[in-house]
């Protein structure tokens, strides 16, 4: 699975990464919750609380958008978007 994070506050990009993580091992949801914590890890993001709404919208368009409400500290970014690219 390839993994993009995007962070952005109003309409202004402000860092964007990419990568690739694959273990076959596992279930897809856990693939990407693992996949999901390596891209922050490596964006120095915190981790977001997943809400149903982005279990919907990335099994419909495999991309979500996170607020800053999901965060349980202040982040320096109003909202961090992940999508699936592979």
């Amino acid at each position: 699975m390839v993994l993009e994070g995007r962070t952005f506050t109003g309409n202004r990009l402000l860092k964007i990464h990419e990568i690739r993580y694959e273990n076959p091992d596992v279930s897809f949801s856990r693939e990407l919750s693992e996949a999901l914590i390596i891209l922050c890890r490596e964006m120095d993001v915190p981790v977001p609380m997943w809400m149903k709404k982005n279990t919907h919208e990335f099994a419909a368009f495999h991309i979500t958008v996170f607020f800053d409400e999901q965060y349980p500290e202040k982040v320096d970014f109003e909202r961090f978007q992940i999508k699936m690219t592979d």
